[in-house]
């Protein structure tokens, strides 16, 4: 049962933190979207070759926001699960961020985005890569792997807990 209540916690925040974020101000994201469609907002001038995904500063940002939500996820499966090996704190954290990540993919990016016309970039409009579902999915098994680390880390929390 305390799966289900963190999963469900998990995907709820996700999908305020970023699809609030994407639904309220697309170019925040800019660095989620499919590349063709970050190179052409660029190409217009609409963000700067630094608000691109593979930028210094952009990396920077996700590995601190990493670091942050391996700590708070270590934080939960320590005091909710009784999690105390770091074997249990990476398996319980990875079953976790796959149940997150493949919610972003699916539902968030699959369904809401690929269809969605409020993600759409002023200049962008007529882009197939908006309905990119392999993009999307190539991103979901992406994530498991980005999973790994993070998890790893978790499980070197719980330890320090």
């Amino acid at each position: 049962m305390t799966i289900l209540i963190e999963s469900i916690i998990g995907c709820l925040l996700f999908t305020i933190i970023a699809g609030g974020m994407t639904y309220l101000k697309p170019l925040s994201m800019i660095n989620s979207y499919p590349p063709a469609i970050q190179e052409k907002v660029l190409e217009l001038g609409i963000i700067k070759n630094n608000q691109k995904s593979k930028s210094i500063k952009s990396i920077i940002k996700k590995l601190i926001a990493l670091f942050i939500l391996t700590f708070i996820i270590a934080f939960v499966v320590y005091k909710f699960n009784n999690t105390n090996t770091f074997i249990k704190g990476f398996g319980y954290s990875y079953l976790l961020w796959n149940i997150v990540n493949w919610w972003d993919a699916l539902v968030i990016d699959c369904i809401w985005f690929c269809h969605s016309k409020r993600v759409i970039i002023k200049g962008t409009e007529n882009m197939k890569e908006y309905k990119d579902y392999l993009f999307h999915i190539k991103g979901g098994l992406i994530g498991m792997l980005y999973g790994v680390p993070a998890c790893l880390l978790v499980g070197l929390f719980v330890l320090i807990f």
